[in-house]
């Protein structure tokens, strides 16, 4: 067998192994779902949960379809502010396209940020602007992920429903939350301590990598470094609209379950509006790590169990949570597929805009 014919037969067993794993998470992950929603929805009526939905009155459907509309141009705010030039419908287009991917494909995360770079690129942006834009909103998005818990269970706590429960999670919250803090301010000081986090975090992801045979990762103190560069000019004038818009986006999320619960006929005497947002904040907490596309199964198992806890009636509250994640996951599915459709007709019929090729030229 020849060089030629070898190297196409060790390519082709990669596709098909590659194949086969995307194949298996697909199979895993549905069957995780089917698990989980079998497990939440056993003992109650589903007639009982339609009729929850069914009873909301048109003035609420069309408050839902609003702030439902709303959220979904939220998160484009917060990437017009990290990508300076990017034009809103272009945000709109790339944010609601790679939402769609994460929230259907197993591994959709690595895969909406591969898009990003490509949507990106087709525009005129440079890697290095991209790779600044998806690590800004990414660490944003993280510390208000960590940041939004902690405040709800400070709000608990201060209308008097405080736990030795609550208090410690409240405690870890507030450290890892300042820890996080303490290390990005220490890596945005100089370029020094950017280099020593750098060395620091590859020694520990290496010796974690090594657990599980993996070789170690290199270079990351010249990565670090890069990047903290690149970061404080981005942020130099920019980090108050960064920071507003991320708060934005994830209290707009929010706002989409109270009033859905609210819609159902949950009042704020069954669960008041912190302990939603204290179950809320937890349910992000678990999307930290991408089990199921979108967190499917796993936000509403989240979602539900902590409403319930906190006194919703289980019928009324597995109908709000579906209709939360019909329009937070399902709608940006169908509203992603379509801007993927016209991004890619656009990327075949109309050459890169070269005065945002201009604008965006960077390293």
């Amino acid at each position: 067998m020849t060089e030629d014919a070898t190297a196409q037969a060790g390519e082709g067993t990669a596709k098909r192994a590659s194949r086969a794993k995307m194949a298996a998470r697909i199979v895993l992950a549905l069957a995780l779902i089917v698990v989980i929603f079998w497990y939440l929805l056993r003992d109650i009526s589903l007639a009982d949960v339609w009729a929850a939905i069914a009873a909301m009155t048109w003035i609420e459907l069309a408050g839902l379809a609003v702030i439902a509309a709303w959220n979904l141009v939220t998160y484009a705010f917060v990437w017009m502010t990290v990508t300076p030039g990017l034009r809103f419908g272009r945000a709109m287009v790339m944010t609601q396209a790679t939402t769609a991917i994460t929230n259907t494909v197993p591994a959709g995360s690595a895969i909406g940020i591969g898009m990003t770079y490509a949507m990106l690129g087709s525009w005129g942006f440079s890697r290095g602007r991209t790779t600044i834009a998806v690590l800004v909103s990414g660490v944003w998005n993280a510390f208000a992920k960590l940041a939004i818990p902690v405040l709800a269970l400070a709000l608990v706590a201060l209308q008097g429903n405080a736990s030795a429960a609550r208090v410690t999670a409240a405690a870890l919250g507030i450290g890892g939350l300042i820890a996080a803090i303490v290390v990005f301010a220490l890596m945005l000081r100089s370029e020094h301590m950017a280099e020593r986090v750098g060395v620091v975090a590859g020694r520990i992801v290496s010796k974690l990598l090594a657990l599980i045979r993996r070789p170690p990762v290199q270079g990351w103190e010249l990565a670090t470094v890069k990047f903290r560069n690149r970061t404080v000019d981005l942020l130099e004038h920019g980090w108050f609209p960064i920071t507003a818009a991320t708060v934005v986006s994830h209290l707009s999320l929010y706002l989409v379950l109270l009033v859905s619960l609210r819609g159902v006929g949950i009042s704020d005497a069954e669960v008041g509006w912190a302990e939603v947002l204290a179950v809320f904040a937890f349910a992000r907490l678990a999307t930290a790590v991408p089990i199921t596309p979108g967190g499917a199964g796993v936000v509403e198992a989240v979602l539900i169990t902590g409403l319930v806890a906190a006194g919703g009636s289980k019928p009324e509250v597995v109908a709000a949570v579906l209709v939360y994640r019909a329009l937070t996951w399902g709608l940006p599915v169908l509203v992603g597929v379509g801007c993927l459709l016209w991004w890619r007709k656009q990327t075949l019929t109309e050459p890169a805009d070269e005065t945002t090729a201009t604008r965006a030229a960077g390293p």
